[in-house]
């Protein structure tokens, strides 16, 4: 039976956590210096970026390795 393959561009938007899988927020890979503080604290994953369960299935498919 052939491996399981990730999916590169899924495993670099999503994580797994202890509760689901958390989802990273956009515009916090790069070019950081011109942007505000408040355009960046709201960027950041808090408790409310967790995928919800009826998606998860199909985030385990794209992420069978994790």
């Amino acid at each position: 039976m052939p491996k399981l393959k990730t999916n590169r561009a899924a495993s670099k938007r999503f994580r797994k956590t202890a509760n689901g899988f958390k989802s990273y927020s956009s515009g916090r890979r790069h070019n950081l210096g011109h942007k505000d503080s408040k355009r960046k604290r709201h960027a950041r994953s808090g408790g409310s970026s967790l995928i919800d369960k009826s998606d998860v299935g199909r985030i385990t498919q794209l992420l069978p390795n994790h």
